[in-house]
């Protein structure tokens, strides 16, 4: 499946081929029931992958919202597991079951993201669902029959050592030196895991010790309240948990900084890790996952594969197989977005320009410019659409001028099982930019 020295970027004719299969193998979508086949092919996976083009785009996180609503109140799905930090999502995860000891306004819970780029889960698309899953949950008085919401992230070093610290003060407080030992080791860098990360390229002494060592105290102590009842078995796999996060960031940044080893890779593993977990943790449990296309999409249906990457998607497949990995990709021609101009900066809105031309968002515009699904084992072998294209990748530092570096040579027939394209979208509605919820426009589609 190597896509190593293929082209990817075809002549007007190609296109207007390709887009002639779009129309032919694809549906029209305007609304919510027509995403009805979608849900049905996708509602026997163990996991449901659900991808974005941007992080910063209205109508992907709406319309994985009505996805999501639909495979856990007609299939039963037992979580959502998200590309957010643990320790915040987890506080989500309270609000959702209703725990007393969560966030208790959905205002709360978004104050609590406060990692930057805070824009990705502290707006007012996610405040529905929160609040939709709080509903839904309300129904069942069981906690085990509630729908969880997690973040699969391995971000949040020192927060999950906090939270570590805060649980042994509470429960343990004789084990409470065990993590001073491992906050003393990175006492040095200011809880600031990239002067962390830095530091050890120029010097051996890494904390690596200190939080192995960690993990395993941790993981002893959480088997002994796994024995107890479900709320405590809960908050066992949060313990256990942030212990796991604290040493894979240590590894991770640690990698970073190193030159010796893929970063990308210890952070996807670490997020399938973290999937695996959890799934066991519901009993084998079905989940959805929200992430972007890159880290959802096989990874060897692209050129990350000749890079040496492996991401969520590829891993998925491999771990529960093909049948029950199902992988659905978004993707846009033109439109708004929020994002940054580099990391750490404040965000905003910004113009997404036209689609590059070839690049499968133009294919799709050029196909008549609605919204469309496809089916991607429809593509014939001998379809123009089913030739390697660029398709746009967006992260959280954008810049529109550079458009011509956001594609990822992809084959889209390997790399999803189905790719919904959204003609024209919105930015995304940050609770920092749209402060009063009333003053936010009228998001469609929403009624969960």
């Amino acid at each position: 499946m190597s896509l190593t020295g293929r082209k990817f970027w075809s002549e007007p004719d190609g296109v207007d081929r390709a887009a002639a299969n779009v129309r032919e193998r694809s549906r029209v979508v305007d609304g919510p029931a027509d995403l009805d086949d979608l849900v049905e092919r996708v509602a026997d996976a163990e996991c449901v992958l659900l991808g974005e083009a941007t992080h910063g785009t209205s109508e992907f996180y709406r319309w994985r919202a009505q996805l999501s609503a639909r495979l856990i109140r007609e299939h039963d799905f037992d979580f959502v597991a998200v590309e957010g930090d643990w320790t915040s999502c987890y506080r989500a995860n309270q609000f959702v079951r209703g725990d007393e000891s969560g966030p208790e306004t959905v205002r709360d819970l978004l104050g609590g993201f406060e990692r930057w780029p805070t824009w990705m889960w502290a707006n007012w698309e996610m405040a529905e669902f929160f609040e939709w899953l709080r509903l839904h949950n309300e129904e069942f008085e069981d906690d085990a029959d509630r729908v969880g919401f997690y973040g699969l992230d391995v971000y949040g070093l020192f927060e999950s050592l906090h939270a570590v610290l805060d649980y042994l003060e509470d429960e343990y407080p004789e084990h409470v030196e065990e993590v001073k030992e491992a906050f003393r080791c990175f006492e040095p860098y200011g809880e600031d895991a990239r002067e962390y990360a830095k530091s050890t390229r120029m010097v051996p002494k890494t904390c690596e010790d200190e939080v192995v060592e960690l993990l395993t105290s941790m993981r002893e102590r959480a088997a002994e309240r796994a024995v107890e009842n479900a709320e405590t078995h809960e908050e066992a796999f949060d313990l256990e948990q942030n212990a796991l996060v604290a040493k894979n960031a240590e590894d991770y940044y640690r990698t970073m900084a190193s030159g010796h080893g893929d970063s990308w890779n210890v952070r996807d593993e670490h997020m399938v890790e973290t999937l695996g977990r959890l799934k066991d943790h519901h009993d084998g449990g079905k989940a959805i996952v929200w992430a972007h296309n890159t880290h959802v999409g096989d990874a060897r249906a692209t050129d990350m594969e000749s890079k040496g990457r492996i991401n969520i998607g590829q891993l998925a497949r491999e771990e529960w197989g093909d049948d029950d990995t199902a992988v659905v990709g978004f993707g846009s021609h033109r439109g708004s977005v929020v994002a940054a101009d580099a990391w750490g900066d404040p965000m905003e809105e910004m113009d997404l320009p036209a689609a590059k031309s070839g690049s499968y968002e133009d294919v799709f515009h050029a196909a008549g410019g609605e919204d469309r699904l496809l089916f991607t084992d429809d593509v014939a072998d001998d379809d123009a659409l089913a030739e390697p294209r660029g398709h746009r990748a967006v992260g959280v530092v954008y810049h529109p001028a550079a458009e011509g570096g956001n594609y990822v040579p992809t084959d889209l027939r390997e790399r999803y099982d189905a790719f919904l394209h959204l003609d024209e979208t919105t930015a995304l509605h940050p609770v920092d930019l749209h402060a009063e919820r009333e003053h936010v426009p009228e998001l469609y589609p929403s009624g969960l």
